[in-house]
């Protein structure tokens, strides 16, 4: 599925899903997608800074969607799927591998940033899907190495708009799926999962957990084996490859 939404492009502003937002409270909007030139408040998940520099894309995705919760708690892995097939696609000897619950990273250092926030209720249920994704930079300060898909081509610099058609096609093709269920969205993840079979600590509260990681259940969450034997599932987290950060 190919969405054919209406692009909005935006100038410099806050945070394209700081617009999202205002738009979806306002209650008139079609599903579009917005793009800033740059972002002067980006913002990923936990509230961390996106720092967003002009040259990378900055996109948000703000749809109506008629599958609600359940639908919506999938987006987080079809947004991460969809980054990793534009790698895939448009820096094919990069190794994608996605970081739960939704990093992209390539050889441990991040490409894009991913912030799903939902809202209203019943048919004005919607969805905001910010994706931001570093065409011409790697921007530091985002808490762990970063880099580009300029970076991983090595050749002419991508634009913008070159990574938001590929992105268009991939998200569409992604929501679709997760609008199907999940069971082929989570099969899908564990292909290019990182640090699967691998003993990982998750964050929790400051406290971390280690084990090595198994699986992914039916829910999103993680399965991990802990030392001891026992299982442990993990719903939310930061997680660190031991030894790669």
């Amino acid at each position: 599925m190919s969405l054919t939404w209406p692009v909005y492009h935006l100038g410099v502003i806050d945070s394209t899903n700081s617009e999202a937002r205002r738009r979806a409270k306002a209650g008139d909007f079609d599903d579009c997608w917005l793009i800033a030139e740059a972002q002067t408040a980006g913002r990923g998940r936990l509230q961390r800074p996106w720092i967003s520099p002009s040259g990378n894309l900055f996109s948000t995705a703000l749809f109506h969607e008629p599958g609600g919760i359940p639908v919506a708690s999938r987006i987080p892995f079809a947004g991460a799927l969809a980054v990793s097939d534009v790698a895939a696609q448009l820096a094919p000897d990069a190794p994608v591998r996605l970081k739960w619950p939704n990093d992209a990273r390539v050889n441990g250092a991040k490409i894009s940033g991913i912030l799903i926030e939902t809202g209203g209720q019943g048919a004005e249920f919607w969805v905001a899907a910010g994706i931001g994704i570093n065409v011409t930079s790697a921007p530091e300060g985002a808490g762990q190495m970063a880099t580009s898909l300029h970076s991983l081509r090595g050749d002419a610099v991508l634009t913008p708009e070159d990574v938001l058609t590929a992105l268009r096609d991939a998200f569409g093709r992604r929501l679709e799926q997760a609008r199907q269920g999940f069971e082929t969205l989570r099969l899908d993840w564990l292909k290019v999962a990182e640090g699967l079979g691998q003993t990982i600590s998750v964050s929790r509260n400051g406290d971390p957990l280690i084990g090595v990681l198994e699986d992914m259940a039916e829910d999103g969450s993680l399965v991990l084996r802990l030392p001891d034997g026992r299982q442990e599932i993990v719903r939310a987290g930061d997680v660190s490859l031991i030894g790669s950060g």
